[in-house]
């Protein structure tokens, strides 16, 4: 594998942005960058290292080179305007069928019970929580659009730092 390359961002259609990054914020991300165009815009989250801080203008150009050279990888939220106010429209989650596809994505966390806890009121609740099910400790939220976001202990909970204990 050429170390030249390495992931950079993921990105995930919106129906509300100000649900979703409210969504995301509560999981630790940042907004980096935002781009405001006639029919959509972009929201670019990122978690901060210690020390680091945000652009303090997310539509600056400051902001585009800050998250163009950034090592960590970045989620890119999508909004075409206008959806949020369409009551019916939604984007396939990729979880639900017949359109399955997408699975999920991921964030690490010290305590799994307190950030579900945190998230509950700002997603569509949990596909998976963390009592539920043969997998123990590790929890699928719903964002605002049905995507998953699993969330795992960081650490894991033993020596092998296994995410989840089976039963």
């Amino acid at each position: 594998i050429n170390a030249e390359y390495m992931g950079s961002q993921t990105m995930l259609r919106v129906k509300d942005p100000k649900k979703s990054v409210s969504f995301y914020q509560g999981l630790g991300m940042t907004v980096l960058r935002e781009s405001h165009f006639s029919d959509f815009s972009l929201y670019f989250l990122g978690t901060l290292q210690p020390g680091e801080a945000a652009p303090a203008d997310p539509t600056s150009e400051e902001a585009r080179d800050a998250v163009k050279r950034r090592f960590q990888p970045v989620l890119e939220l999508t909004h075409n305007h206008g959806t949020e106010t369409q009551p019916d429209f939604v984007h396939y989650n990729g979880n639900d069928e017949p359109r399955r596809g997408f699975g999920h994505i991921g964030f690490l966390v010290d305590d799994v019970a307190a950030a579900c806890a945190q998230l509950e009121p700002l997603g569509l609740g949990f596909a998976k929580r963390p009592e539920a099910g043969r997998m123990k400790g590790l929890a699928f939220a719903r964002d605002p659009d049905g995507y998953w976001v699993e969330v795992v202990k960081r650490g894991g909970y033993d020596a092998d730092a296994t995410p989840f204990t089976l039963e």
